[in-house]
């Protein structure tokens, strides 16, 4: 069994947590656990989507198939943090221009750290 397909299928089951707990609690009876668990299931589902992407991406590219490198696990990773971030800032309220280009700064600078040290 290989680590992509893991990924793929915990972003499965990631996806079906996520819908059970949107169906079937309301924020206020699932209490900080419960809201800790849903955004660590939303990263993980996130990590699944780009790291598919990513996949998709280097084998129409290179015109074979690449397998995945921990470079491009590390860089899905990266990648993933950014829509989190993003939530969190608009949970707050403080969701503007300024924030999302810090954002977009973090995810710049955590992705070049990827690059050139792994």
């Amino acid at each position: 069994m290989s680590f992509s397909f893991v990924v793929k299928i915990t972003g499965i089951l990631g996806i079906i947590a996520i819908i059970l707990m949107l169906t079937l609690t309301s924020p206020m009876e699932i209490g900080p656990l419960g809201v800790l668990v849903f955004f660590t299931t939303l990263y993980i589902t996130i990590f699944s989507i780009f790291s598919v992407i990513l996949q998709t991406f280097y084998r129409l590219a290179y015109k074979k198939e690449k397998t995945m490198l921990r470079k491009d696990y590390l860089s899905a990773a990266v990648l993933a943090f950014g829509p989190i971030m993003v939530m969190i800032a608009r949970s707050f309220g403080a969701l503007n221009l300024w924030t999302i280009s810090l954002v977009v700064l973090f995810l710049f600078l955590a992705e070049f750290l990827v690059r050139k040290k792994v």
